[in-house]
């Protein structure tokens, strides 16, 4: 609950469009979009490094989990 943590947290919120796709399966966010928006708003960059990779992998298999639940 540091004001890192909450940083990223908010930057997460925010890359909802930057989401990287194949057909039927999303694979991750675009890293280097991340990284440049969370440089705008001020994030350090060893916190993302740190973090988003781990936020990165819930998100991926949450929203295919949910992809697959939608489709069966």
């Amino acid at each position: 609950m540091t004001h890192e943590g909450w940083q990223v947290w908010d930057l997460v919120g925010r890359l909802g469009g930057q989401i990287r796709v194949l057909p039927g399966a999303v694979i991750g966010w675009d890293f280097g979009a991340a990284l440049a928006l969370g440089g705008a708003l001020g994030v350090p960059a060893l916190v993302m490094a740190e973090l988003l990779p781990a936020l990165e992998a819930v998100m991926v298999t949450k929203l295919n989990e949910q992809m697959e639940r939608s489709d069966g």
